[in-house]
């Protein structure tokens, strides 16, 4: 490892080069130099130096084609380059500082001029180093983070007779406010929970890992979902002073009979795609608010029954407000014309399709919210 600063000097001319090694003196650095382009472009490919002082007019290859091979370079192109020109060559300097050099050096050299911009650069380049040192333990911290937060999601998903189920969740960051559970319930019921927090990154996270472990904690004890939502929200409102909320979708399935009992708080409406010829859609709209927001909310809870054939579908908005590159929405329209040919398929096999779409309409668009979704299929 390096201790002092190094500096390479790129000028075919060995009294400029004597002259800025002399300059340089003052600050205590190693100092290199190369008297052609290819010379100086296989010195910093063996060891990259703090800064490059790069002479533009140079025989074979002049300190533009230079400059380009390093900036077309991932792993060189943030070594810092004042490229040298002639004062009366302004045409030359402007050229290079649009390929991406930090600054410049008139002929004849300034001392004092060389020494603040040589000063100035260094000074970049340190701090440049101590915030890719920080970006990079940001994202060994996020990793940690989501590897502790996908451990919340189910490691298996649930085996029934009669049954298939499927999930998936896409986070559009390093960590995900949305989250999904399907939880083994006493007397065989089965607890399907899909949720998504306001707002994006840790702060999202954070809220997430509290309104599941909630919503876990009271659902395994037997109640029923319009009171498990209810007790989770004066928990959430009493241990947390923030403008987050989460709106969320819980039901309690009863394999047995195809009874489903539900809560939905502010949550996008859920589907269930009829199994029968012409494929009837109904539509489970939200019951009451999203949780965090008022202290003696209530929520409603209704009753639904899935026949043998009949598939449930619940996401997280993120999913239908996905964006194409021409910044349309993938809408309900899409996503139900997707379940409705699918119907048919296995849980899985339906889970592959609502990807595939997701994956065709957006094409090359950048992911802008968390998208998950539960499928259960009464086989």
């Amino acid at each position: 490892m390096r201790n002092r600063t190094s500096i390479l000097i790129v000028d075919d001319e060995p009294y400029n080069l004597d002259y800025l090694e002399q300059e340089l003196e003052d600050f205590d650095c190693e100092t290199r130099r190369a008297t052609r382009g290819q010379e100086a472009l296989e010195a910093v490919r063996d060891d990259a130096p703090d800064l490059l002082l790069l002479d533009i007019m140079m025989p074979d290859m002049d300190g533009f084609q230079v400059l380009a091979q390093l900036k077309d370079s991932q792993r060189l192109r943030e070594i810092p380059v004042i490229v040298i020109s002639a004062m009366d060559d302004m045409e030359s300097v402007a050229r290079g500082i649009r390929m991406g050099a930090e600054d410049y050096l008139p002929k004849p050299f300034d001392p004092l001029l060389l020494r603040a911009r040589v000063s100035a650069c260094l000074e970049r380049k340190r701090l440049r180093d101590q915030e890719l040192v920080y970006l990079h333990r940001i994202s060994e911290e996020l990793a940690w983070a989501w590897e502790v937060q996908s451990g919340f999601l189910p490691s298996t998903l649930p085996v029934i007779p009669g049954w298939e189920f499927s999930a998936t969740l896409k986070p559009s960051r390093e960590t995900s406010g949305d989250f999904y559970d399907l939880m083994l319930l006493p007397g065989g019921r089965l607890g399907i929970l899909i949720a998504d927090v306001s707002d994006k990154g840790i702060g999202a996270a954070l809220f997430m890992v509290l309104s599941r472990t909630l919503i876990r904690t009271h659902a395994a004890q037997g109640e029923e979902p319009a009171q498990v939502l209810g007790n989770a929200n004066r928990h959430i409102l009493s241990d947390i002073h923030t403008s987050q909320f989460v709106t969320l979708f819980y039901g309690i399935l009863d394999p047995r009979t195809g009874s489903l009992v539900y809560s939905s708080a502010g949550h996008t409406p859920a589907y269930i795609i009829c199994g029968s010829a012409g494929q009837k859609v109904h539509t489970l709209p939200c019951t009451g608010m999203p949780l965090g927001i008022l202290q003696d909310e209530a929520w409603q809870q209704r009753t639904v029954q899935l026949a043998k054939g009949d598939l449930l579908f619940v996401y997280t908005d993120g999913l239908t407000e996905a964006q194409s590159e021409q910044g349309k929405f993938l809408g309900s329209g899409r996503l139900l014309k997707v379940l409705r040919g699918s119907s048919q398929l296995s849980a899985s096999a339906i889970e592959h399709a609502v990807l595939a779409q997701l994956d065709e309409f957006t094409g090359g668009a950048v992911q802008s919210d968390d998208v998950a979704f539960v499928i259960a299929k009464h086989g």
